[in-house]
């Protein structure tokens, strides 16, 4: 038995945080891993963190609520003890969005806003749900070939001093009038030739626009921009890793990060993208930023093995006025997983032998739940919040992970958890000042990684094709050491989780709390949830009908309070492959919600989830193994982020095995090659030869063959096809 298989064993066995009981009766050991510093952490919490006005409103101004990007409302006519008396409000379907939604709205002076795909923003009155504009960006026409590099959805908007600042998927930042919508200015701000793209949600902080960058697998090199708010020049640029030294270093940050780097790095990019987990602390006036996975994946190719990489995988502090760097922490060097660090980043101030310490929160992708001082970067604790199995723990005195030996794939294939999907990924994170806990959904899944000498080589030849390509053969398994996903509220003093919810899908969507002793979730099957805050107790439920992967807010107009949540499901292949497989398929509605007390609305429809298909074949057409198979290597290259493993798509892209336009071999070759529906979401593959547009559509016709004569579901067929590609842990 191999020592990480022996890891995987005793996990299983052994680690208290994965024991669990009924729903209704939750009692959780403490942690026997607890260190010594746990002794010396008061169980307390100060009243309150010195945070923004604007969070003292009724209002919702900001992506994570506040600047500490709590999500913690201090509205109480919604809580535990009426909270089942809460109804449908009004809806309003999103009738021009394809992509899933992720994000969370904004609500200022008696509007919502709410964004779709691409940097699409819809504005309603709030109270009545009554549309009241639109902007549509139309960011694939501006660039039909850098869609490729994500898919469409993104993740909210920043609201300052009378303009919603919202960011397209082509790396132009834009700023609306709140009342019109009308276009006050657009700014570029991805650097050329760096191959950046945009996915998540801007910030705003004293007069500025804070926004970072995505694209790690795609070759990039992540940064973050601050761009004035009035203007909209750009004021401050970092970047997260060092370009080529042959150039030039930005600042003496780069040239430090450099170090830890050899070879030709930067031709692949670096990766390091802040594409998530961005918090400003208007206390120290920093802003904290959670860097992406090293990229590509396999550090044989991107640099020498045992080098940190930075600042990948790694929560750095910049000074907000000038974006100077602070400190950094990495909490994964010379990653290998893809344990990003870009969770959610929640502040607090916590009491700690007696005295007060500045902190920030987060529920990392690898399995541990940080708690850092904010102030100098000092790692106070981390502890797993979930089955870990590459390190055995987190050193407090070096803040380094201790790895298991073998963890890192040298020689053979090896079952590693967290997955590539981290056992929580990017779903908001909130923190309940009152009650001290911290909520977030946690995934269960893991990944098989094969070292392979022809995904390196494969890397290494279509660096600038904008492909996703890791040197790396990694996939992602149901089997896991605990089924399914859960809702988690951790005390970040006891470093203990205090109640666990146990959920039948992995992919799950991001929390709201309040101080009504409530914590609210949407789910992949389509429910909406509240939950008690202190125990976990289910106390109310909603059929959306619809999966959700977004975080929930709530706002009040005219002394009303009111709970929203973006209903629409799919994404990346993370939402798309078999952890997130709920049935939700392309083509559903796509939905604002908005729920009140005594609430009445009904919805206008109710799509149900689809688990059988009909795929379409050409009973003539003979399809060639050679040609399957490398159809197979470039469709999870260039269609895995929208279309999914094994051509199973779940919200985001049309599921190629029923789409009829991918039957039509000159249509499919037309669609890629021309951009016929690049206004639709679908990029333009002008750089594909013939052979490969041939190979990728007898994969396809293959995939949809085998399905068909299978009598299997989508589930079933994903199911098949990875396991089929792995061992048994």
């Amino acid at each position: 038995m191999s020592e990480v298989t022996s890891v995987i064993c005793r996990s299983l066995s052994q680690d208290p945080i994965v024991q669990r009981t009924d729903v209704n009766r939750r009692r959780v050991k403490p942690c026997c891993r607890a260190v010594a510093l746990a002794s010396c952490i008061a169980l307390s919490v100060l009243p309150k963190v010195a945070r923004s006005v604007e969070q003292a409103s009724t209002d919702w101004p900001r992506y994570g609520l506040d600047t500490g990007e709590t999500r913690n409302s201090h509205l109480t006519q919604v809580n535990a003890g009426n909270v089942r008396h809460l109804g449908l409000a009004w809806s309003a379907e999103l009738t021009n969005e394809a992509s899933a939604l992720e994000g969370t709205p904004l609500e200022i002076d008696g509007i919502l806003y709410a964004n779709g795909g691409f940097g699409a923003v819809y504005a309603f009155d709030a109270a009545t749900g009554r549309a009241l504009w639109t902007y549509e960006p139309k960011a694939n026409e501006a660039d039909p070939r850098g869609a490729r590099r994500t898919y469409g959805s993104d993740r909210g908007l920043a609201y300052y001093k009378g303009r919603i600042y919202t960011a397209t998927k082509d790396g132009r930042l834009v700023a609306l009038d709140a009342k019109s919508g009308n276009v006050s200015w657009s700014v570029k701000f991805i650097v050329r030739g760096t191959n950046g793209v945009y996915s998540g949600a801007p910030r705003a902080l004293d007069g500025k626009i804070i926004i970072g960058t995505a694209g790690s697998e795609f070759a990039a090199r992540g940064s973050l921009t601050a761009v004035d708010a009035e203007t909209g020049k750009i004021a401050w640029r970092f970047f997260t890793v060092p370009g080529n030294p042959a150039e030039g270093f930005e600042d003496s940050a780069q040239q430090m990060a450099a170090k830890t780097w050899s070879g030709e790095w930067w031709k692949y990019g670096g990766g390091g993208a802040p594409w998530n987990g961005i918090t400003y602390d208007d206390e120290l006036g920093q802003v904290y930023i959670g860097t992406g996975n090293a990229g590509p994946w396999s550090d044989k190719v991107r640099s020498h093995q045992g080098q940190d990489n930075l600042f990948t995988a790694s929560i750095i502090a910049l000074d907000a006025n000038t974006g100077r760097y602070v400190w950094h922490y990495q909490t994964t060097p010379d990653d290998v997983w893809d344990y990003d660090a870009t969770a959610d980043i929640a502040l607090t101030t916590l009491k700690i032998g007696g005295k007060p310490h500045k902190v920030l929160l987060q529920a990392n992708k690898n399995g541990f739940f940080y708690v850092i001082n904010r102030v100098d970067g000092k790692l106070i604790a981390a502890d797993k919040f979930a089955p870990v199995n590459w390190a055995t723990h987190i050193d407090l005195r070096t803040g380094r992970p201790v790895e298991v030996k073998g963890s890192r794939y040298p020689e053979r294939r090896t079952i590693i958890f967290p997955s590539t999907f981290g056992a929580h990924d990017w779903q908001a994170t909130s923190y309940n000042e009152k009650i001290g806990l911290v909520y977030f959904p946690v995934i269960h899944a893991v990944s098989v990684f094969t070292p392979s000498r022809e995904s390196e080589a494969l890397m290494q030849q279509n660096v600038g094709r904008m492909l996703s390509d890791q040197g790396v053969d990694a996939t992602v398994r149901t089997e896991r050491p605990t089924p399914g996903g859960e809702l988690v509220a951790w005390d970040p003093l006891a470093r203990r989780a205090v109640w666990r919810i146990s959920q039948s899908s992995d992919f799950n969507g991001g929390t709201l709390t309040t101080d009504g002793n409530l914590v609210f979730q949407g789910l992949a099957d389509g429910h909406f949830n509240a939950y008690s805050a202190d125990k976990g107790h289910k106390l109310w439920s909603f059929d959306a009908h619809m999966g959700i992967m977004a975080a929930p807010m709530t706002y009040s107009v005219a002394g009303q309070q009111y709970v929203c949540v973006l209903a629409g499901y799919g994404g990346g292949g993370g939402e798309t492959a078999i952890i997130g497989y709920a049935g939700w398929k392309w083509g559903l509605p796509r939905r604002v919600l908005v729920f009140r007390l005594g609430g009445n609305a009904q919805l206008p429809t109710a799509p149900q989830a689809v688990t059988h298909l009909k795929p379409v074949d050409d009973v003539a057409l003979r399809l060639r193994s050679a040609h399957v198979t490398a159809g197979g290597a470039l469709y999870g290259e260039a269609c895995t982020p929208c279309h999914g493993e094994a051509v199973i798509a779940n919200g985001n892209a049309p599921d190629l095995r029923v789409s009829p336009l991918a039957l039509d071999r000159t249509a499919f070759r037309r669609v890629l090659m021309e951009g016929l529906l690049v206004s639709k979401g679908m990029p333009r593959f002008d750089d594909l030869s013939d052979d490969e547009i041939g190979s990728l559509y007898e994969y396809i016709r293959a995939r949809a063959r085998e399905d068909l004569h299978s009598g299997r579901d989508g589930a079933a067929a994903v199911l098949g096809a990875e396991s089929a590609n792995a061992d048994e842990p």
